[in-house]
């Protein structure tokens, strides 16, 4: 059958946009609606960009427990190569969405390194300064790597001036990055219990908490005003089991998650944070519970809130160029 003119030119023009990089109906983020639950009404907005330990893949899975089981409204954001359309955590000066956080309740951050263009930055300040709650995980103590002459350099992790001195790291989450002080991939980490009392720790034990990733250095006080919740103790290997080493490295052991406040609002801070860390149950739930008082909801927080995987979540391993090429972030839906 030989084809008419016009109908070969629309199967072509619909080829191509089968093939495009753009498309037309996707957003280059993730919304999840929420369902019935106490976070009902609340929005949560998750920034992924780290290009060791896959938030892409851990941010998604978090904001389907968030919205399932507890009824938050969450976006997801992810570093999108602009050629492409497709997620890239080596992309470190493109985030799209970030407007997303006008309004909303709560930022979890798990960035690394990000260099992203005034115009994106805006809308990340905007929400910083405006006294707005703040969850920041693993690598989010350094976050932002970005030029001297971008208008917002001061939230650079290694920012010099007395202003804003280690930027955003240390300013708002209390902490910059330092140094690993456990054995990069030979020594994971074990959560100690340090304020049982408090509410992101309601049914967590000492040891529930554990990851292959290790545990971080921070200088010892933490800045006035924060208050260690968790601590890390240093594994002799890569399993929940074993035993802690014996050197001084864990006296004192270095905290693992903190509270404190910028611009009134409340932030708590963990340097756990790899998606292999987020199959562990303590995990999840000192992440959750933290995002139950963050946003002034601790009264609800019970040792048995649900904390369970939505759907099927297998984690890749931390690790540089490991991410799962191609991915879109409806991949991740």
């Amino acid at each position: 059958m030989i084809m008419r003119p016009l109908s070969l030119l629309l199967l072509c023009g619909l080829t191509i946009a089968a093939l495009s990089p753009t498309r037309a109906d996707e957003t280059p983020w993730l919304e999840f609606p929420g369902k019935a639950g106490p976070g009902a009404g609340k929005r949560v907005v998750l920034v992924a960009g780290d290009e060791e330990y896959r938030s892409e893949e851990w941010l998604p899975q978090l904001a389907k427990i968030l919205s399932e089981r507890h009824g938050f409204d969450c976006t997801v954001l992810f570093s999108i190569d602009p050629a492409t359309g497709e997620i890239n955590p080596n992309q470190s000066d493109n985030i799209p969405g970030l407007h997303r956080l006008k309004g909303a309740d709560l930022m979890i951050i798990a960035t690394r390194f990000r260099a992203l263009p005034d115009e994106q930055m805006a809308h990340l300040v905007d929400y910083i300064e405006g006294g707005n709650p703040i969850i920041g995980l693993r690598t989010a103590t350094h976050a932002f790597n970005l030029p001297a002459d971008s208008k917002y350099a001061r939230y650079s992790w290694q920012y010099g001036g007395d202003d804003y001195k280690q930027g955003f790291g240390r300013q708002v989450l209390g902490e910059t990055w330092i140094a690993h002080h456990g054995k990069h991939g030979s020594e994971s980490t074990r959560g100690i219990v340090a304020d049982p009392d408090h509410a992101i720790a309601t049914g967590i034990a000492d040891g529930d908490i554990w990851g292959p990733t290790d545990v971080y250095r921070v200088r010892l006080p933490l800045p006035e005003g924060s208050h260690v919740i968790f601590l890390g103790a240093i594994l002799t290997g890569m399993d929940a089991a074993d035993e802690p080493v014996a050197d001084d490295r864990n006296d004192p052991m270095m905290p693992l998650g903190w509270t404190t406040t910028y611009q009134g609002a409340r932030v708590f801070t963990s340097t756990m944070g790899a998606a292999t860390d987020f199959t562990n149950e303590g995990v999840r739930r000192m992440i959750v519970n933290a995002t139950y008082w963050c946003v002034g909801l601790e009264d609800g927080i019970r040792a048995d809130l649900a904390v369970d995987l939505v759907g099927d979540f297998q984690a890749t391993d931390f690790g540089f160029n490991r991410f799962v090429k191609g991915k879109r972030p409806a991949d991740y839906r």
